[in-house]
């Protein structure tokens, strides 16, 4: 099997989350997407994040039954700083034969150097990088030194461009603290979760 992860705090889930893994499944033919909340992302310390099983439930109401898009809680189990280096290990020693792909966003690509242990990321999946419409051409050269040449074409060949869609969990929050409306930025499942849980209000 061709299995997709894609990371990240979740919080809460958007459309665009959302986009990004079915466009990925979809142009590199997964047979399933991973989306993994960190427990605690070690680039992105936020004072007010939701509690993890509020974030792991919104994900699955945000799915709604896709079924080859699921939510996976590793990070969240394991608890503490929440690395994607640990995360490929689990999947490899739980599921050997499986082909791993790591989706991210071409704005992650850049830092992927500073990620813990980022020549074994390289050596465990192959990257999906993900640009949208309009944006600056993908310079893998940021990889120099930590993938070969081989893994590096593998990259090129898996560069994904998605729908321009700006939405951020930071503005859906800022919303709702605001009071106003998030509709269309989140699924109405995971809307009126955040209302009926009281999520973001202070």
């Amino acid at each position: 099997m061709r299995i997709g992860i894609l990371g990240g705090s979740f919080d809460p889930v958007h459309y665009g989350h959302l986009l990004l893994a079915e466009t990925c499944r979809e142009a590199c033919e997964l047979d399933e997407v991973r989306l993994v909340p960190a427990a605690v992302p070690p680039h992105k310390l936020v004072n007010d994040r939701a509690p993890d099983t509020r974030r792991f439930e919104m994900l699955q109401l945000a799915i709604g039954g896709h079924p080859s898009i699921s939510a996976w809680d590793v990070e969240l189990r394991r608890g503490g700083l929440s690395y994607t280096v640990d995360t490929l290990r689990t999947l490899r020693s739980e599921q050997p034969n499986h082909e791993l792909f790591l989706l991210m966003g071409a704005d992650c690509l850049h830092d992927l150097p500073n990620w813990r242990e980022p020549e074994v990321i390289c050596e465990l999946a192959c990257l999906v990088v993900v640009t949208r419409r309009g944006s600056q051409p993908v310079d893998l050269d940021v990889l120099s030194g930590l993938a070969t040449g081989e893994q590096l074409a593998r990259y090129r060949d898996h560069l994904v461009e998605m729908p321009l869609i700006e939405l951020s969990s930071t503005e859906v929050r800022r919303q709702v603290r605001r009071q106003r409306s998030i509709r269309y930025r989140t699924p109405r499942a995971v809307e009126e979760y955040i209302q009926s849980e009281g999520l973001y209000r202070s």
